[in-house]
């Protein structure tokens, strides 16, 4: 349920909302917050995510060699055997 919070914003960031309402992307100072507050969850998942895909790789073991013709030759054996 939504509730009121009182934020105090700086006079360059207060100057923005108000241009956003302004140009008409948002009803109101409340739109414009939450699409920003959306916009910060979006980043920090995708950085926990990220991370999580470090990890993952760090994990994984050390790097090997890749040889892009030979994936390639291996490939194209593959998909010539189907057709």
């Amino acid at each position: 349920m939504p509730r009121n919070t009182s934020i105090v914003l700086s006079d360059e960031l207060r100057e923005f909302v108000e241009r956003e309402v302004r140009s008409g992307r948002y009803s109101s100072a409340s739109e414009v917050l939450r699409d920003g507050l959306r916009l910060l969850e979006d980043r920090a998942l995708t950085r926990d995510r990220l991370k999580a895909a470090i990890v993952e790789g760090e994990e994984s073991g050390p790097a090997e060699a890749f040889d892009m013709d030979s994936f390639l030759d291996d490939q194209n054996a593959a998909w010539g055997k189907r057709a």
